[in-house]
Parts: C-alpha cells; structure tokens; sequence
C-alpha cells in the first residue's frame, strides 16, 4: 500500500509539472502568435519561425493534455452499459479496456518511434530543426500512458479501487455533475466534508 501511495504522489507530481509546462508552452503560442500579428499588421513584416514554432508547441501540448486528461480519467467515453453491470462486470470490462488501451499505446510508440526515425534527418523549412520535433510527443505520450495504465490495472487487479472507482470513463461531465449533486442531496453529511 505504502509503494501505491507513493507512485500516486510521483503520478501527481508529474502531472502537476506537466500542466505547469503546458501553461508555459501555451503561454509562449499566445505570445508568438500576437507579436506576429502585430508587427504584420502594424509594421508590414513578421517572424516566419512563429508559426513553426506555435505549430510545434500546439502539438506538444495536445499530447502533454492527453497524459493529464488520462491521469485525472478525463476522456469522455460510453459508461451506459458498463455502469449497469455489477461490480464483476465492471471489473472484467475495465481490465479490458486497459489492456485494449495498453495496445493502442503500443502501436501509437512504435508508430512515433519510426516517423521519428523517419524524419530524423528531415529539416523543417524555417527554422532547418529536425522534423522528428513534432513526432517525438507520441512517443513522449506513449510511454508516460503505458505507465499510468499500468499503474491503474495494477490498482484494479489488486482490489484497491471501489465499486465506483470501477466505471472510469463517463459520457459527458454534466452528467457526471448531476450525479454527484443527487448523491450529495441524498447524503447531506458527505456535501459538508
């Protein structure tokens, strides 16, 4: 249990700094993206390396924004069967769903691996980097998914998530929102803590 905690903390932190850079990265596109504008609209000229660079940090964060959005259990997804199972069910079907998940991953590193591989020696028109820059995040998102879905079929194939840990997908937040108001209407105490 004391190596569990430990890894949600890592897990956390990870996260946590991981949301700190994509603010920067965001951040940085804002600012590129403007001061182009400006000096576009205002003095006829403009940076061309701008628009390479946002592009990059745009695809960065997306993937960056996935690994969060993974962490958290984010994603939207379909829990209107699942939901009505009982807890075997539920189990069985999100087992499934990492191990579905975890090939997907699989796929998308090796996929990144060769357009990395690829486009190693490729140079971009603008600023000559390499073009491996923009398929490197796939990879990046690959590996930190594996380790989070790992982590999370551990803590299900170890009994440690409650039934209601079991569905971890829902089909949109509001519903999700609703649910936890009617919870929280019909258990008066539990909206206090």
């Amino acid at each position: 249990m004391r190596h569990a905690a430990r890894v949600e903390r890592m897990l956390d932190k990870l996260c946590t700094g991981i949301e700190a850079l994509m603010a920067f990265g965001l951040g940085m596109m804002v600012l590129l993206v403007f001061g182009n504008v400006v000096l576009r609209y205002g003095f006829n000229s403009g940076i061309t390396l701008t628009e390479e660079v946002s592009r990059w940090l745009f695809i960065w964060g997306t993937f960056l924004g996935a690994v969060v959005a993974l962490r958290e259990h984010g994603h939207l997804g379909v829990d209107m069967v699942v939901s009505k199972l009982p807890p075997a069910g539920k189990k069985i079907c999100l087992v499934a769903s990492h191990f579905l998940m975890l090939f997907i991953v699989g796929l998308l590193f090796k996929g990144g691996l060769d357009q990395t591989r690829l486009n190693w020696n490729v140079t971009a028109p603008t600023s000559g980097m390499s073009m491996a820059v923009i398929h490197i995040p796939a990879i990046v998102f690959s590996v930190l998914a594996a380790i989070i879905l790992l982590f999370d079929l551990w803590k299900i194939c170890t009994g440690q998530l409650s039934d209601d840990e079991l569905v971890m997908v829902h089909e949109s937040e509001e519903a999700l929102q609703l649910k936890q108001v009617l919870a929280d209407a019909h258990h008066p105490t539990r909206s206090a803590s």
